[in-house]
């Protein structure tokens, strides 16, 4: 082959590289966070939400505990339901003066303190009592507000939304994923209780 050809030959590889860069770069498709999205796919957002669970210790709260053979330990038969329905707690002790400042019941999934009672909520898929009919949307708002579904009541302790509320949206979103991917559990926690008003 001439010299003049592998000249021609050279510059038409090349163009057809370049011509392919350029489109893989501008296109949607190209960027660098629809390719990581890509490549994580749903199994790998499901991944990096159980990852954020465990580090963030949701099950610590939202998973009963219950007396096993070496001392307490979670109920995982009832992985992140929150309060269990059927546990129906007797008022809250008082708290004596000094620097306590809130009870936890022995699930410890009901707490209380200056801001009344509080039941660890049901973060299972279950459309009536948990996240299922939750949207991404709802969920994020939540954590970013401290509101439920960004709009509604305050979120209470000992619930931690103000470091979650750090996250990425993206890192959220995954955490949901992942809540979304569980067996569903049907178990409606209780409303809150307000604290009593001096007096009472």
């Amino acid at each position: 082959m001439s010299k003049s050809r592998l000249t021609v030959a050279f510059l038409i590889l090349t163009i057809a590289f370049l011509t392919t860069m350029v489109a893989r770069a501008t296109s949607p498709a190209g960027s660098g966070e629809a390719r990581r999205a890509e490549a994580a796919g749903e199994g790998g957002r499901v991944a990096r939400g159980e990852y954020l669970v465990w580090f963030g210790g949701c099950n610590d709260c939202h998973t009963p505990w219950k007396m096993g053979p070496k001392g307490p330990e979670q109920d995982f038969s009832r992985r992140l339901s929150g309060h269990p329905a059927g546990l129906v707690m007797p008022p809250a002790p008082a708290l004596p003066p000094g620097p306590w400042a809130m009870n936890a019941s022995g699930t410890m999934t009901a707490w209380s303190g200056p801001w009344g009672v509080s039941f660890t909520a049901n973060l299972t898929p279950d459309k009536e009592t948990g996240l299922g009919d939750w949207t991404e949307e709802m969920f994020i708002a939540t954590m970013k507000t401290g509101r439920h579904q960004g709009k509604g009541r305050a979120l209470l302790p000992p619930m931690p939304y103000f470091n979650l509320q750090k996250l990425s949206d993206e890192d959220i979103k995954s955490v949901f994923a992942y809540l979304q991917s569980l067996p569903p559990v049907h178990n409606k926690v209780p409303a809150p209780i307000d604290p009593e008003e001096p007096g009472q």
